[in-house]
This record gives C-alpha cells, sequence and structure tokens, in this order.
C-alpha cells in the first residue's frame, strides 16, 4: 500500500473507526494478513483463531475455546491481546503488532462443533497507526469506487508512470480463451480496449480482464460483460469494446490501485 501520511489516518479514523471490515479472501490478499500468525493472548499464552471482521475500535474472532482458555480468561477478568501479522512487500519480515482488548460476548460458531465460538473483542487502547492504515486504505477504496464509479483514467504514457500497471497490453479471456488486448481507459466500473475480434460476436459477452502490476508483476482478475463495440478505422480485424465490470467481483487490490493514482494526482478524471 502507499505510505499514508498523518493527516490520512487522522481522517481514515474519524471517518471509519467503526466500520467493520468482513475479512473475507479478496480482503486477506488485498491486505496481505498473515492468518496463521493470528492469534489471541492471554497471561503469556497464545490461541490460534480466525479474524472475522475488524474496525478501529472492536474485533469478531472465531476460536477453539478450550477449558484452559475459559481459566484463563477468569483470571485476567476477559482481559486479552489480539495478534494480527501483515506481510510486507519490500520487507522480509512481516509488521506484526498486538492489541489490548476485553472479551465483551461470545456466540457458538457450529453447534456440531460447541468448542468453536465467534469472540466479540473491544480495543481497550487507541488502535495502532499501522491498522489504521490497512483497514483505513480499503474502506476508503470502498468508499471511491462507488463515487467515482466512472470516472475514467486514460492509459497514456504519462498516467502509466503513475499507474503501477505494467503495461498497457494485458489480456482479456472470453469464454475462457485468451486475447491479447490494449487497455485504452480504466476505471472503478470497467474499461475500454482494443482486442481481436467482430463486435457483433462479442457484444453482451461475460470476460475477464486481466492486469499486471508492480515490480512482482502481481496479477489482477477482474470479471464484466462487453456492453458496447465499435469498429477499429482501417482494421476489420480489430473490435474497441466496453468491458462494465460486476460491482460486487471488483477485487480490492485493483480498487486500492486506481484510488492510489486519483490521490496521488488529485484530478477531476472523465466521465464515461
Amino acid at each position: 500500500m502507499a505510505l499514508i501520511t498523518s493527516q490520512q489516518l487522522t481522517e481514515y479514523y474519524n471517518n471509519f473507526k467503526s466500520t467493520n471490515l468482513t475479512f473475507t479472501k479478496d480482503v486477506i490478499r488485498a491486505t496481505a494478513l498473515l492468518s496463521k500468525f493470528t492469534q489471541l493472548k492471554c497471561l503469556g499464552d497464545h490461541w490460534p483463531c480466525v479474524l472475522y471482521s475488524c474496525s478501529m475500535e472492536q474485533a469478531r474472532i472465531i476460536a477453539s475455546l478450550t477449558k484452559g482458555f475459559h481459566e484463563k480468561l477468569r483470571s485476567a477478568n476477559n482481559m486479552v491481546s489480539l495478534h494480527l501479522s501483515f506481510s510486507q512487500e519490500d520487507k522480509s519480515s512481516p509488521l506484526s503488532f498486538f492489541i489490548n482488548s476485553k472479551i465483551i460476548g461470545f456466540t457458538p460458531y457450529d453447534k456440531n462443533k460447541p468448542e468453536l465460538n465467534f469472540l466479540s473483542l473491544e480495543f481497550t487502547q487507541h488502535p495502532p497507526d499501522d491498522l489504521i492504515s490497512i483497514i483505513g486504505s480499503i474502506l476508503h477504496a470502498n468508499e471511491n469506487s462507488a463515487k467515482r464509479k466512472e470516472d475514467r483514467i486514460e492509459i497514456t504514457a504519462d498516467n502509466l508512470r503513475n499507474l503501477p500497471f505494467s503495461a498497457k497490453t494485458t489480456l482479456i479471456y472470453i469464454d475462457g480463451i485468451p486475447r491479447k488486448c490494449i487497455l485504452r481507459d480504466v476505471s472503478y466500473g470497467g474499461s475500454k480496449l482494443i482486442l481481436p475480434g467482430i463486435g457483433k460476436f462479442l457484444m453482451n459477452k461475460e470476460a475477464i480482464l486481466r492486469i499486471e502490476y508492480g515490480e512482482s508483476n502481481k496479477k489482477v482478475l477482474i470479471p464484466g460483460k462487453i456492453i458496447r463495440t465499435e469498429g477499429v478505422a482501417g482494421r476489420k480485424d480489430l473490435t474497441t469494446a466496453a468491458l462494465a465490470f460486476f460491482e460486487e467481483k471488483v477485487p480490492y487490490d485493483y480498487k486500492l490501485l486506481l484510488t492510489e493514482f486519483f490521490n496521488a494526482n488529485r484530478i477531476k478524471g472523465k466521465k464515461r
């Protein structure tokens, strides 16, 4: 994620402190959460757990509650520490921190597995800046994608220097078959591109756009549907197509890329 200023941290906290973020597979990938290191600490002992959701004030986790855990918890008056760890692309060691918390509720997770429970944690300290940055960046990107859904970024040489896309040439999968394509513009809601094919046969086709980004050429796949086509002058074998993304399936990785671009450039953007 991009470097976050102290002013942005304050804005994130004020705007999103009570907003819960559910840690789906998409969110785990975008935040780089190291799930295997998520633990609950109580009086020197550690219990593995699953982070289900988190805000800047509280969290919900799933854990197996043993007799020993309950005994420790009673002795500690329900006070615990939640350990979270996130990988860092530019560093060999992960980002890790503990958040002092109090367990305020238990809910059975599975009636067939009585030892598994949802635990509701309330943070007893101001959240670490790293947590504010991670959660705030995701929630800000989600908010931005709704407000600026149709603001498009033309894929020019100048903009490519500010977007971490590996290239303007990429792949689009139609009927499971990859085709090379050239990005003309991108937005939170879709993309305009040039690809081989005849427009009338591409209309209303579902497709998956692949975008590579970053120094390590990470890949993000964005599903959508071709809603408009037009010819390319002098090229009967090529078509310009408008791909509308399926809003609920746009990965957070992609939303973060565009949000960082808009934040850095402070541009109004062009409407579709």
